[in-house]
């Protein structure tokens, strides 16, 4: 048995991609590799349905500051824990790991998800690109080993902070079980009535900001013609953008056509089942988790042909220059009026998600980690 120590700040306070990550990777951790303690160190936790497992669990020791040393406890303070609970390997779950751990002993780990504030500056503001850059910086130079989510970011750290690359290992996110599980088409129809959402439609999941791209979706329904402009679902937030692509559908004529929703997470699963096309033509990603989950939901995905994207999506999904909505258009309209590459792209896609799957991703985790407990 293993006493392995994980950064989860994300798990338990992040309801997107990096919390979404922690969580899945240490649900199939405890899933297949039972016999180890997982000791998950934050310093606050929000207590809801998708953190219930981790606070119930036997499996699990959830550590907090204790009172008065919350302020640098995570980024230093929590080295003191660490050695206290005999913590034998740690692991920062979101390109962060404690400054001066590697003067304890204790071997350490750092997920990086990606570096999109190099390829992006004009979308962060210059103190948090200073905080990014020494963060990711340190924890690349001194960690034991780095995990990328993607091959796109693993060549980013050796391109950006010069890290040999056979410190580097890859290894892909997993998707949640939620979405392997087909859900009967009367669980659909009720998931549909309760957000009043059309039996078909275009799906769009992520945030709500230029990189994510909606207003390239929303100008490719503005081209398509009348009988393929299929309302589009989107999930997602960010208000000052959405009044953008509300502006532009507005003066288009696509307003009637666009459903915003806050979902349940219980909920994404029908949502997703029930799309008749899975968008997501990103400038940029890490990895691009929607995607997966959109493969693995049995719906035809059109996403982008930059950076991990393809990586993701495979070599079935429908690739676009994110640029250019004229080629999202030909997209949507190829997939709705061609049922046989529609079928074709839902089989393959769902092979190739299956390369995702919590089991082999745990044991890619688990062989990384024993290289450094001895």
């Amino acid at each position: 048995m293993y006493r392995l120590g994980y950064d989860a700040k994300r798990l338990f306070n992040n309801f997107t991609g990096l919390g979404n990550y922690s969580r899945t990777l240490l649900r199939d951790l405890a899933a297949y590799h039972p016999d180890n303690a997982y000791f998950l160190y934050t310093p606050s936790v929000t207590r809801n349905h998708e953190t219930q497992f981790f606070l119930n669990s036997p499996l699990f020791s959830v550590q907090e500051p204790a009172s008065g040393r919350s302020f640098f406890w995570r980024s230093s303070g929590v080295k003191r824990d660490l050695r206290r609970h005999r913590i034998q390997l740690y692991h920062g779950l979101s390109h962060e790991i404690p400054v001066g751990i590697h003067k304890t002993g204790i071997p350490s780990v750092v997920t990086m998800h990606d570096l999109i504030f190099y390829h992006y500056p004009n979308q962060y503001a210059w103190a948090d690109r200073q905080i990014y850059d020494f963060k990711f910086r340190y924890a690349c130079r001194h960690a034991n080993h780095i995990v990328a989510t993607s091959e796109a970011t693993k060549r980013d750290i050796i391109h950006f902070y010069g890290i040999a690359p056979e410190k580097i290992t890859v290894i892909y996110q997993s998707v949640h079980e939620r979405f392997i599980q087909e859900r009967s088409q009367k669980t659909i129809d009720a998931v549909l009535a309760r957000y009043k959402l059309p039996s078909n439609y275009l799906l769009f999941v992520g945030s709500l900001i230029e990189r994510k791209n909606l207003m390239g979706v929303v100008e490719a329904l503005a081209l398509l013609p009348q009988a393929d402009r299929l309302p589009l679902v989107v999930v997602g937030q960010g208000e000052a953008y959405k009044k953008k692509v509300v502006d532009f559908a507005g003066r288009h004529g696509l307003l009637p056509l666009l459903h915003f929703i806050k979902p349940e997470f219980e909920d994404f699963p029908a949502l997703y089942q029930q799309a008749d096309v899975f968008l997501y033509p990103s400038y940029y990603e890490g990895f691009g988790i929607p995607i997966l989950e959109a493969l693995f939901s049995e719906a035809p995905v059109i996403t982008s042909n930059t950076s991990s994207l393809p990586e993701a999506a495979g070599p079935d999904a429908w690739l676009v220059d994110p640029r250019r909505p004229e080629e999202i258009a030909a997209g949507i309209q190829t997939i709705l009026r061609d049922e046989e590459l529609r079928k074709r792209m839902i089989a393959n896609g769902y092979a190739h998600a299956t390369r995702f799957r919590g089991d082999g991703l745990a044991a890619q985790m688990m062989e990384l980690y024993e290289k450094f407990l001895g």
